[in-house]
């Protein structure tokens, strides 16, 4: 970049990281006594944010595979840590939706949020510092030092403003996460000692890492310490069980973040340094993992069918979506690839949007459970219109966003294992039986409870924050060209960089080996 681009391209990346943490700090100094005026900075500074992520969009080019607005700064030289922050088509998309969903999730507190509203923002603000550090870090100590700080926020978040169950929640989502993460600092330590042992250099630095040639025996074993840290975050069929627990026991805006960004670290985990690092050990291990997303596809939609609250149900459903992301990843080529970033974002602003509007209800009657509702179309006319294309966006309708993403992701994963991906279709069919009975069920028919016969309909905060996600639900779905052209270049890239790194290591291997001679010597 040269001229005006280089010129506000050249610390921007930081501003994003940190924007948050200085609006975190101005909240210290404001009084608690004024909520109201509280909120108002909150949302000035996420909203803030989110125009100064635009420029990163705007300027961006898709014709550019590496990363771009590069910023590379010495830490800790003596031990090969720096602050290295970048951009590219893999990520690009994953920075908006964060900094997107953060104003709008902010605005949903006004009324939802009404106790020690000055630390609940604080630590909104922190989380995003995390959260938007995660998908811009490109050196693995600094990645780690995010990936960690996303979850003290969101504990506090579940266990202070949480539900009943709220401690014990909140303390399933850390230690779940945790323990994934531990593992992936060892290996993470590994690979810094093998780059050393091969390169002469102690760097942290993942562009470095990328050109590695490591040993296959050791590609396995790395994978799968990185593979737990990920699947617990994603999470993947069967280190699912905290998430059911964190997002009905979490406020509507703990949960719309859970849903919308955090869970998308881990697939972008997978994305960044699972795959790309052990190119091996992911194409030999893609159909276990093809499998258990098959899994997840078809358990989560069971499950959700069967739930009685509505926020469950869509909790659950979070667990039959991600199952496609993954499958779409691991399928190795372009357009499952891109059908998965697609709708990794797809999903973010539609569950994202479901839970907004079982916010909105809950605000209103204070229960959650399907039973209690009934007839809502004849008293929320406009409620009854959004909730209609959140869940038509959800099941995947054509014309809407959510269409678009799982095609891509069908058609890649066709080409690479047939037998899955017809199972995984069924997934869709069973998504359009849970959303639409549950919609029946709480939209249509007589209103039977009397409680339900004077509700208000949405006002005009929430239909400011409504509005938008409903845009981009359409958006997406007629023209998902806007979107998928910044990522072109770069997952073309990153799809050949994995075939030929993993043509290089398995170079010296024998011709035929079977997978337990490759990685543990039977057979040999």
């Amino acid at each position: 970049m040269t001229g005006i681009p280089a010129i506000i391209g050249s610390n921007l990346l930081t501003a994003l990281i940190f924007l948050p943490l200085a609006g975190a700090l101005l909240l210290i100094f404001l009084p608690k006594e004024k909520p109201g005026l509280i909120r108002n900075v909150t949302f000035l500074v996420t909203l803030a944010e989110f125009l100064l992520s635009l420029p990163v969009v705007l300027l961006f080019d898709p014709a550019v595979a590496g990363m771009q607005f590069v910023e590379r700064i010495p830490w800790i030289p003596a031990y090969g840590i720096s602050y290295i922050v970048g951009v590219d088509g893999i990520s690009l998309w994953l920075l908006l939706l964060t900094t997107f969903m953060m104003p709008v999730t902010i605005l949903s507190t006004y009324k939802a949020v009404e106790k020690n509203v000055k630390e609940f923002m604080i630590f909104m603000l922190l989380l995003e510092v995390g959260m938007v550090g995660v998908f811009l870090a490109i050196d693995l100590f600094l990645f780690y030092i995010f990936w960690e700080l996303v979850l003290i926020p969101m504990y506090f978040l579940i266990g202070v403003w949480g539900g009943e169950r709220r401690i014990y929640a909140a303390i399933k989502f850390f230690l779940y996460t945790f323990a994934g993460s531990v593992l992936m600092l060892v290996a993470i330590i590994a690979l810094y000692f093998y780059q050393h042992q091969a390169t002469g250099i102690y760097s942290f630095d993942l562009l470095g890492m990328y050109e590695l040639n490591i040993p296959v025996k050791l590609q396995f074993w790395m994978f799968a310490a990185f593979f737990l840290a990920f699947a617990f975050k994603v999470p993947m069929f069967p280190f699912h069980t905290w998430l059911p627990d964190a997002h009905v026991e979490a406020p509507t805006s703990g949960s719309v973040i859970l849903a919308a960004v955090l869970l998308k670290m881990g697939t972008y985990g997978f994305l960044r340094f699972a795959m790309p690092l052990f190119p091996v050990a992911a194409v030999d291990l893609a159909p276990v993992v093809g499998t258990l997303a098959v899994i997840g596809i078809v358990y989560g939609a069971l499950v959700s069918m069967v739930q009685k609250d509505i926020k469950k149900l869509v909790a659950y459903s979070s667990v039959s979506h991600l199952g496609f992301v993954m499958l779409g990843l691991f399928a190795m080529n372009l357009q499952g690839i891109e059908g998965g970033i697609l709708q990794m974002v797809n999903h973010g602003i539609s569950t994202g949007a479901l839970f907004l509007i079982v916010g909105i209800i809950y605000e209103r009657r204070h229960t959650r459970l399907i039973e209690e509702f009934g007839g809502l179309s004849k008293v929320l006319p406009l409620f009854a219109v959004c909730f209609m294309i959140v869940t038509l966006s959800s099941i995947g309708l054509p014309g809407m966003n959510g269409f678009v993403g799982e095609f891509l992701i069908l058609l890649g994963s066709f080409k690479a294992t047939r037998v899955l991906t017809v199972i995984a279709a069924t997934g869709v069919i069973l998504a359009a039986v849970y959303m639409l009975w549950m919609f029946q069920r709480v939209m249509f028919g007589k209103v039977t409870n009397e409680k339900n016969r004077r509700l208000p309909d949405m006002n005009a905060r929430e239909l400011a924050y409504m509005l938008p996600l409903l845009v981009l639900i359409f958006w997406i779905g007629v023209y998902p060209q806007t979107f998928l052209r910044k990522m072109d270049a770069s997952v073309s890239a990153f799809v050949t960089r994995i075939e030929a790194k993993r043509q290089a290591a398995l170079a010296d291997q024998p011709a035929g080996e079977t997978l337990l001679a490759r990685y543990f010597d039977v057979g040999k």
